[in-house]
């Protein structure tokens, strides 16, 4: 199995760390999405979708990442445990429920203010407007309390007691703004708690290798800076989506 990741990239990161973590045999194929890999000749013929992770099983391809983890996790089904990806139709449903959630929660407004904080000064030349980011940042405010209310509650894990594909999405998300320097878990005490549950069942070595690109997100300018005719191509959506 070929996996085409880059760990800035939370989705790749969760393919990355449950692949890991179940002992799920893979080839790292890296991408970097900063210095416009996706956009080459080569990847072109992998995915048409031009994004990752992609996963490569033999001659079966597939994209996006929840699609991924459910398809590692269910051929792997005799050596992942269960909790990951529940057999029980009930759990399995609340796996699927927060997946399905996320997308367009805490996954859209976590990615927006990552983006406005760390790329949009390097692709546009000026700071976010404050009207956007102030409301991004409560956008991904209603996200974390709904997180918190409605998924977490006053459980161990988002399904329970042990923690399953739902927690790991989660966390890579969450993690996405933090690499922009914001501290998302001020005055939250219960996403601390189960952030470090989450880091324990993951190991905190892997934890801290999967997440060093973002943590490190500064150095994204740079590397960014150097072929200008990227920036050029990213400029217009960024003009779509924030101005």
């Amino acid at each position: 199995m070929e996996l085409y990741l880059d760990l800035v990239s939370q989705p790749c990161r969760s393919v990355f760390l449950f692949a890991k973590v179940a002992g799920i045999p893979f080839e790292f194929k890296p991408v970097d999405l900063a210095a416009g890999d996706h956009f080459s000749e080569e990847f072109g013929k992998i995915s048409i979708l031009r994004k990752v992770p992609v996963m490569k099983d033999g001659s079966f391809i597939l994209t996006e990442s929840v699609a991924i983890l459910k398809y590692m996790a269910q051929k792997y089904s005799s050596s992942v445990a269960d909790n990951w990806y529940p057999a029980g139709l009930q759990q399995r449903a609340c796996v699927n429920e927060y997946l399905a959630w996320q997308h367009t929660n805490l996954r859209l407004h976590g990615s927006k203010v990552f983006l406005l904080r760390s790329l949009f000064p390097i692709i546009m030349g000026s700071e976010a407007p404050k009207e956007k980011m102030d409301a991004a940042l409560e956008d991904l405010k209603q996200s974390l309390n709904q997180l918190e209310e409605k998924f977490l509650q006053n459980r161990s894990f988002i399904v329970g007691d042990k923690i399953s594909l739902a927690d790991l999405v989660a966390i890579v998300e969450i993690m996405q703004p933090v690499g922009s320097g914001l501290d998302v878990f001020e005055g939250r005490p219960k996403l601390i708690a189960w952030r470090e549950r989450v880091k324990k069942a993951l190991g905190e070595k892997l934890f801290d290798e999967a997440h060093a690109a973002i943590m490190n997100a500064s150095s994204l300018p740079q590397k960014m800076m150097q072929d200008k005719s990227k920036l050029e191509m990213l400029k217009p959506r960024f003009q779509r989506l924030f101005i």
